[in-house]
């Protein structure tokens, strides 16, 4: 994805925020604000935000998982089968 196209000076965002707001909802692409010449910050709709929360979780969820099996902290899917018909 290019963000190049996304990119707006703070002057833009304080002039047209309900425009802006109406654009990242429809295409649903983050928009880098600059100040200076220098991006200073990232907008994105709620939707997007809450999807990127949600894979990031999902992700450190892989992460502990991998690190439990490098651990060796597993146990065979029968024993825990087992378990759990027992609850």
């Amino acid at each position: 994805m290019r963000y190049s196209s996304q990119v707006k000076p703070i002057s833009y965002l304080k002039a047209n925020a309900a425009e802006v707001l109406l654009l990242l909802a429809e295409q649903r692409q983050p928009m880098i604000i600059t100040q200076n010449g220098e991006a200073k910050a990232v907008l994105q709709d709620v939707a997007s935000f809450e999807e990127t929360q949600e894979t990031l979780a999902l992700l450190k969820i892989l992460a502990l998982g991998n690190q439990d099996i490098e651990a060796g902290r597993t146990r065979p899917l029968a024993e825990v089968a087992k378990r759990l018909r027992h609850k």
